[in-house]
């Protein structure tokens, strides 16, 4: 935390900044909070406004702490921070480009392979990511009462005998509180082929101090539980971070990080490096690197796939094999995470048969 950042809040005290729920309450949702926060201009006007519209912004103040507000490009900044590239989409980009909600067997419980599912549990974020591919959902009222909707995955889950691994997601399943989280826990792990939980969550880089004791005495309970992460630049890896990490850790549960290769945020080989020996010292396993998709409202983060292949020839050569993720694309349906390097014909063949998911492939 820069020095005073906490007093430009209201009620900002030591004692505060740690309550992950103070943070909640004080997430920076406006443009005009987030100028006098930065104590610098963020933009304005019209475009601006519309955009808010369509995909509101939220940034918890730990977050914020992170950003240096003199720098227009900081990698953090672009990935919270409400852009106009965000409206300047082409039309045939998709808002579900995973075909999420027509692989639901029951409203927000996601099936897109035999043995496993994933329940989106709530549609809230401590902090909006500006290159989500669920942006769909932040402005989607659920009507319905959290455990009416659990209520029904559970059913379906029960009922389909192929089902061994549930994941949580969102959302952020880490936006419900202990009691909330444990009854979803404990539904699934009653059910007894059902043999392995997962949660994923961007928590431990945007709201670490939600990583309370009390919630790791809770996981610890329904291991075997293996716990997904989203660090996407090495400024994301504080002290703060590693506590929450090694708390998660310390419960028995394995930390992963699912990173999304984001053009001007961790497409050069120094941050992505960076950020890979970082996630090794915090023993957090680099799992996956994402291409990002084609999701409305993301396209200025796209990079084309060569730029992803010849970072991952430049990180194989710079890194210890335990901090290399595997690079993918999660393609439509149940085609599912498709490793794109190293590049093989039969990769190059699912390439070409989804090129609105890639640029400048051939």
């Amino acid at each position: 935390m820069r020095n005073n950042f906490v007093s430009r809040f209201p009620d900002g005290t030591s004692r505060n900044w740690r309550d992950w729920r103070w943070q909640l309450r004080h997430r920076v949702t406006s443009l005009s909070a987030l100028a006098g926060i930065l104590e610098r201009p963020v933009g304005d006007g019209a475009e601006l406004r519309r955009l808010m519209s369509l995909y509101p912004m939220a940034i918890t103040p730990y977050y914020l702490s992170l950003i240096k507000p003199d720098d227009d490009q900081d990698p953090l900044a672009l990935q919270c921070v409400p852009d106009t590239r965000e409206v300047e989409c082409s039309a045939d980009l998709a808002d579900d480009p995973l075909g999420e909600d027509r692989s639901m067997p029951v409203p927000n419980l996601v099936q897109r392979y035999p043995d496993r599912v994933l329940a989106i549990v709530t549609h809230r974020c401590a902090t909006y990511c500006r290159h989500c591919n669920r942006k769909r959902f932040w402005k989607t009222s659920q009507a319905s009462s959290w455990k009416s909707r659990l209520t029904a995955m559970v059913r379906y889950v029960s009922e389909t005998p192929k089902i061994r691994e549930v994941i949580l997601s969102g959302g952020d399943p880490l936006m419900l509180d202990d009691a909330s989280l444990e009854w979803i826990l404990s539904a699934f792990a009653s059910i007894p082929h059902v043999e392995v939980l997962r949660i994923g969550s961007r928590v431990p880089a945007v709201l670490p101090m939600r990583i309370t004791g009390n919630l790791c005495r809770i996981l610890k309970r329904y291991r075997p539980l293996w716990f997904n992460t989203q660090f996407n630049h090495p400024a994301e890896i504080t002290p703060d971070a590693a506590r929450a990490c090694n708390r998660i850790q310390e419960a028995g549960i394995p930390v992963s990080n699912q990173s999304v290769l984001l053009q001007g945020v961790n497409d050069s080989p120094d941050a992505m490096q960076d950020l890979l020996n970082g996630l090794q010292k915090m023993s957090v396993r680099p799992y996956y690197l994402f291409h990002c998709e084609p999701a409305r409202g993301c396209n200025h983060f796209r990079t084309d796939v060569r730029t992803g292949l010849k970072l991952m020839e430049k990180l194989h050569q710079r890194c210890s094999g335990l901090a290399l993720p595997q690079y993918v694309a999660d393609l439509p349906g149940r085609e599912g995470k498709v490793p794109l390097w190293p590049l093989s014909q039969p990769i190059k063949n699912a390439l070409r048969k989804h090129q609105d998911f890639f640029d400048n492939f051939e």
